[in-house]
């Protein structure tokens, strides 16, 4: 960064793009733009058979995803799962050894990064410590060569848009986390990308500012109507914030859906347990009609639904159930005889709203979450049924 200033100052940086060229739609409240430029406001990204090596490892394996127009998609997994490479990829940080990236119908595989025009967020923020909050977002457009008077203007609608409009003679030293990353937002949205990249945004602040900050940034990108794309490893953050989201491991993609979708209907055991809480109870079918399948384990007989239905369970097939812990109702009485266990509570968490047990099912321990508890007094314990509907028990194919 410092070269970059110490060469524009001599006159020796290259100009970027200028910004006519690249501007794709307007901060200021959806001022009409010529068509040209319009179109290329909201576009799809489409990642056709991506393969990145580093050295040995393979980091992405052929991958296939398409993001639609305006979409807020996550990139959801655990450490070295490949969704930083990824989103590094989008950006152009990382040339792929195979494969497309196209936004829109433009091929940008091998594009320079300042040529995509993407607006980029970094886990790190990356301010510049001896700017003001304005020199800060005002640097793009002045390697743009963007005229002072419409770098003012921009540069006093982004900040606006954050609600960071009084902060601008501030250097960032003067601001609160929080605050930092909404200078960083808006440094990403003065260029008017054609599309947002997210880099864990939200991971350097405390658990207070990060649920403020969901709803912001989901927000910014609703209201600009901006292809977003979300790397982030918090399963909360996904959940509440995404439209799709995709989990990756080892360089695969496991699973694309809606939050409901991949939470309700997990297709594989990895992202079950990856997406929240599950209990995992192995067996084998016994079982199988149009919409359900009936499994035999060792702590009863249950009938589920398929996570995949491309994958259909056959009698005698191995499986295993995933039943999340809020799935579960506690009751004195067996309500049915399938799908019911009986057990007693051994060890307990008590949040309040919600008492989180260990429930003790024939030298097994289910996770079982009750909301408005009843039942966290020793006096009202004692032998129990827990019990899940047969939409709520996924039976995944081994």
């Amino acid at each position: 960064r410092q070269m970059c200033i110490r060469d524009r100052r001599r006159g020796r940086g290259k100009p970027f793009p200028q910004a006519e060229k690249v501007n794709s739609f307007d901060l200021a409240g959806g001022e009409i733009l010529p068509a040209e430029r319009l179109k290329r406001g909201m576009i799809s990204i489409k990642i056709q058979q991506l393969t990145k090596r580093f050295g040995a490892v393979t980091a992405l394996h052929k991958l296939d995803l398409t993001i639609e127009p305006g979409e807020l998609f996550f990139l959801l997994g655990p450490s070295g799962c490949g969704k930083t490479t990824l989103l590094r990829s989008m950006a152009g940080f990382y040339i792929p050894d195979e494969g497309k990236i196209l936004f829109g119908d433009e091929d940008v595989t091998r594009l320079a990064p300042h040529k995509r025009n993407t607006g980029m967020m970094f886990q790190s923020y990356a301010l510049w410590p001896h700017m003001t909050v304005a020199g800060n977002v005002a640097f793009g457009l002045e390697e743009r060569r963007v005229p002072k008077e419409e770098i003012k203007r921009r540069v006093g609608e982004a900040l606006e848009s954050v609600r960071m409009g009084q902060y601008g003679d501030r250097k960032p030293n003067q601001l609160s986390g929080g605050q930092q990353q909404r200078v960083a937002l808006a440094r990403a949205l003065v260029i008017r990308p054609r599309c947002l990249l997210l880099d864990e945004p939200l991971s350097n602040l405390d658990a207070k500012l990060r649920l403020e900050m969901r709803t912001e940034i989901r927000r910014v990108c609703k209201e600009f109507k901006l292809t977003t794309v979300y790397v982030t490893h918090d399963q909360k953050e996904a959940l509440s914030v995404s439209d799709r989201m995709a989990i990756l491991e080892n360089g695969h993609i496991l699973q694309v859906g809606t939050p409901r979708e991949v939470y309700r209907r997990p297709k594989r055991k990895t992202v079950a347990n990856f997406i929240g809480e599950t209990d995992f109870i192995p067996g084998k079918v016994a079982g199988v009609s149009a919409d359900s399948v009936t499994v035999d384990t060792e702590i009863g007989r249950f009938d589920g639904v398929l996570g995949d239905p491309s994958q259909p369970a056959k009698v005698g097939q191995e499986v295993t159930l995933s039943i999340r812990p809020e799935c579960w109702e506690l009751s004195r009485d067996r309500l049915a005889e399938r799908n019911s266990v009986r057990g007693v509570i051994g060890g307990f968490v008590y949040l309040g709203e919600v008492a989180q047990y260990d429930f003790m099912v024939r030298g097994r321990t289910l996770k079982v979450f009750e909301r408005n508890p009843r039942f966290v007094d020793g006096a009202a314990r004692g032998e129990l049924f827990a019990a899940a509907a047969p939409e709520d028990v996924v039976v995944l194919v081994n």
